[in-house]
């Protein structure tokens, strides 16, 4: 299948983002080039259910129509698809474990999130050890939630910043990759019309 689709039939699509294509079009002119635009040039009645950072790569559903798109929503907002992401970080990260960081948008520096424990959101993300490299450890994440930002800022506060992560690294963590390492690697979710339980995966490029 082109632009990336995995998976299509009369109800849902699911397609890999590449790292430094925008999910939907920004409002800047060059910012129109985007991934729900590539694929309503193919499927018009496509629709975002779901985003994923420009800098992040991966896993992407898509709704075929309104009524899907409602019951897509849905399964998002009640927990029902589960995200798995891969990710190289600066450090040696000890054990697994998991990181419960209330988040807000950081307002004189949008679009950056921040820790906020008076006014933040509640934000939980479960990660796992994958394995270590020189001075880096390469993880599972799972989001719980699905805050903006929120690996990237919990991977961040607790001092293990994601490689090349312009937004939160420190410059000499950014420099050590030329694209953000974090992809969506695995998605699982009930099926909007059957309800059975369909699972996609797209391994990480790096």
């Amino acid at each position: 299948m082109s632009d990336g689709v995995l998976y299509a039939d009369d109800h849902m699509l699911v397609a890999e983002k590449p790292a430094g294509l925008l999910s939907v079009p920004g409002r800047l002119p060059q910012h129109k080039d985007c991934l729900i635009t590539r694929l309503q040039s193919l499927y018009p009645d496509a629709l975002t259910v779901h985003r994923l950072d420009m800098a992040t790569s991966g896993l992407m559903v898509f709704a075929r129509g309104p009524e899907v798109h409602r019951t897509l929503s849905k399964a998002f907002a009640d927990r029902q698809v589960d995200k798995r992401y891969i990710a190289v970080v600066a450090g040696d990260l000890s054990a697994d474990g998991e990181v419960d960081l209330p988040l807000i948008k950081d307002w004189p520096n949008r679009p950056r999130q921040m820790v906020d424990h008076a006014t933040g959101k509640p934000s939980l993300t479960r990660y796992r050890i994958l394995g270590r490299g020189e001075g880096t450890t390469r993880i599972e994440l799972e989001p719980v939630t699905g805050r903006t930002h929120q690996l990237r800022v919990h991977m961040m506060a607790i001092g293990h910043p994601i490689l090349g992560d312009d937004f939160y690294a420190p410059p000499e963590i950014e420099a050590l990759s030329p694209r953000l390492l974090l992809h969506a690697e695995r998605l699982s979710l009930p099926h909007p019309v059957t309800a059975a339980c369909v699972a996609f995966h797209a391994a990480a490029p790096f």
